[in-house]
């Protein structure tokens, strides 16, 4: 079975780690700190590396620009019940960008990991 993974470059990778296993339920896969680990969850293999650190999050590093957390690319998790998932990561002082959006398919909320990478949380809509 072909697996997706997806890397995401982070600051500290065991504060990633807290917040990716406190906040949306990932488990730790691999652990090779403090500049890299990888989690799962529901068949997502999520890659967290350190700038610097060598390895996978160096790849396609110029002298220009450097490897860097953030931006708009994000991962999409699918959550039963938005709001309270909003409201345990209001509790726990996550960034949330902007308002939740509505749309036909669904309700959605874009959420900040530690190092400021967008993970966009996904309500589906009723049937």
């Amino acid at each position: 079975m072909t697996q997706a993974a997806v890397r995401y470059l982070v600051y500290d990778v065991d504060e990633a780690i807290d917040f990716y296993q406190e906040c949306l339920d990932f488990e730790l896969d691999t652990y090779v700190g403090p500049g890299f680990a990888s989690l799962q969850r529901d068949g997502l293999r999520l890659l967290l590396n350190m700038p610097g650190a060598g390895g996978g999050g160096q790849a396609g590093a110029d002298e220009e620009e450097n490897p860097r957390p953030g931006g708009w690319n994000r991962i999409q998790i699918r959550v039963d019940d938005l709001d309270s998932v909003i409201h345990r990561m209001e509790d726990q002082h996550v960034v949330i960008r902007g308002d939740v959006a509505e749309g036909p398919g669904g309700r959605q909320v874009v959420v900040e990991d530690p190092s400021g990478n967008p993970i966009e949380l996904f309500e589906a809509a009723s049937a």
